[in-house]
């Protein structure tokens, strides 16, 4: 009963990590096709970190060692990229979608870790 809440949890960080390197693929993707707003190396970046992300997603849900660091190095590096691309398209950084977006991150980040908690290959 105990570990229902802790898969829901693990469930809901996978869904929400797939769900953000999709869109950051998906971004990348358009943007090198149609738009041509970023730099080419910009868009081939968000497209190549959105599938890394999606890929430690599934890692994350099935608690395999090396998932969650993986897609934490992912969404810090599309962190990074929307920093950039702000700067590029706007002119100027705003700090409240940037907070949001590193704590739409953390969020995920802090529900596949208590997730994880307490799983051992026993009870998987």
């Amino acid at each position: 009963m105990a570990r229902a809440p802790r898969r829901a949890a693990m469930s809901l960080a996978a869904v929400g990590m797939s769900g953000y390197g999709l869109y950051a693929a998906g971004r990348g993707t358009f943007d090198l096709v149609v738009l041509h707003d970023f730099e080419i190396i910009v868009g081939i970046a968000m497209a190549v970190f959105g599938l890394v992300l999606i890929v430690a997603a599934a890692l994350v849900r099935v608690v395999m060692p090396g998932g969650l660091a993986l897609a934490i190095g992912a969404m810090l590096a599309l962190q990074a990229l929307a920093i950039h691309n702000a700067q590029h398209l706007y002119g100027d950084v705003a700090i409240l979608p940037q907070l949001a977006l590193g704590s739409a991150a953390a969020l995920l980040v802090a529900l596949s870790a208590y997730g994880s908690r307490g799983v051992t290959e026993e009870n998987q």
